[in-house]
């Protein structure tokens, strides 16, 4: 759950290495520093749920001290013109976007620590917005979603975490979430520093991290230096239509992730998943789901910052066909107040044409390329305000040309408040 502020990030990663990982000194406020919810690290190498990210990856957020909680809270909101090209595109406005807040405290001889994060992108309705080739979930509980985003829920993450040291390198930690995410993939792309000002979801997202938000989570793990183990048991199903509410924690499924910062650099992860019953529309298939990524954060310059994620996931449908995607996503946040970012993507679909004749139950290889920019015009202590637009091209097999025209082309313009 990590943002891109480059000083008090450069700080916090630099600050937090050498506090222990207990009730008595788990935070220094006055040099902007948390140290991990589940271990005695920086708590600038936590993703989202129980996933890593690079220890250099910068902290945004407004930091409290309440007493003996560390608070952090973060958000953004983007008002989004989507225009997806070509006889399936569509467009549409719509907001998107996040408030989260975190908070740790001593207990006994551990950590407690409580995450909340929404969402208010139930308000865009119950078709989602336009985006060429994305499929995965039902957005009406009757239809699949195709060329099409689902909204995520109201609450995409009520999660509770206690951790206790072994050592002063190693931790052991549990994990539940109503919802919350399994150690199951990469951190999910609203949570990476590389993809985190792309307001399109990827089409990959369904490979990689969809799982980000599951109504029932317990995962547990063991942290040793700069290597974590975990294992996760989650609801399978995702979820359904209904996206205000809290749905019912069949424990059902199973993963296991193991992850690795091998500098501050750099973080690695690979994992593997049994998931039961994921789509509402197709209750008899389930997935196994296999994954592995490369994130890479750095400062260059004077003050500015690149980060890139490269990621594999595969699908194994159970029953049906092996399914997988690759993801190339990096960003570039300079000084000056301009970001600049790109995503490619190659994911094997067969969900396209399910509902024409002729093609359905067709599996056809497509390809995207998406690249945009903000800049921030305004920026203060706590806020920054930009704009920001991004155009997509496509690379389509020749059967699927008469369908989405031979060229399409989508580009999105959008507002951003961010808080700092």
């Amino acid at each position: 759950m990590r943002g891109h502020d480059m000083h008090s990030g450069a700080e916090a990663a630099q600050a937090a290495p050498g506090a222990a990982h207990s009730g008595h000194a788990m935070t220094d406020m006055a040099h902007g520093a948390m140290t991990g919810f589940l271990g005695p690290y920086p708590m600038t190498r936590e993703g989202s749920g129980t996933s890593w990210v690079p220890d250099a990856t910068p902290h945004e957020g407004l930091h409290q001290q309440l007493a003996e909680w560390s608070v952090m809270t973060h958000g953004n909101i983007n008002l989004i013109y989507d225009n997806q090209g070509g006889p399936r595109g569509g467009n549409k406005t719509f907001v998107s976007g996040m408030l989260m807040t975190m908070a740790q405290r001593p207990l006994g001889e551990g950590t407690l620590g409580l995450r909340a994060m929404l969402s208010p992108e139930p308000l865009m309705g119950a078709s989602g917005y336009p985006l060429l080739l994305a499929t995965g979930e039902t957005a009406d509980g009757k239809q699949h979603l195709v060329d099409r985003q689902h909204p995520h829920d109201l609450f995409m993450e009520l999660a509770a975490t206690y951790s206790q040291s072994i050592t002063k390198n190693t931790s052991v930690f549990i994990y539940g979430g109503l919802p919350g995410e399994p150690a199951l993939g990469p951190p999910a792309f609203m949570h990476r520093t590389s993809g985190a000002d792309n307001p399109e979801a990827p089409i990959s997202h369904h490979w990689l991290d969809s799982t980000h938000i599951t109504f029932g989570v317990l995962t547990a793990g063991l942290v040793v230096n700069d290597w974590k183990f975990e294992a996760s048991t989650f609801r399978g199903r995702e979820p359904d239509q209904y996206r205000y509410d809290i749905e019912r924690p069949t424990l059902d499924s199973f993963s296991g992730r193991v992850s690795w910062n091998p500098t501050r650099e750099l973080s690695l992860q690979v994992s593997y998943g049994r998931i039961n019953s994921p789509e509402q529309l197709a209750p008899s298939i389930n997935e196994n789901r296999l994954t592995a990524s490369a994130i890479y954060t750095t400062a260059f310059g004077d003050g500015h910052l690149w980060s890139t994620t490269a990621a594999w996931g595969r699908k194994m449908l159970r029953p049906g066909e092996t399914l997988d995607a690759w993801l190339l996503e990096s960003s570039l946040i300079f000084k000056n107040n301009v970001t600049l970012f790109m995503r490619a993507e190659r994911v094997d679909e067969n969900e396209l044409t399910h509902d024409i004749p002729g093609l359905d139950g067709r599996t056809f290889a497509v390809n995207k390329v998406s690249v945009g920019g903000i800049y921030d015009f305004i920026r203060t202590e706590r806020v920054k305000f930009g704009l920001g637009g991004l155009v997509s091209r496509y690379g389509l097999p020749s059967d699927l040309v008469t369908e989405y025209d031979r060229d399409p082309t989508s580009y999105m313009v959008f507002g951003r408040l961010k808080m700092l």
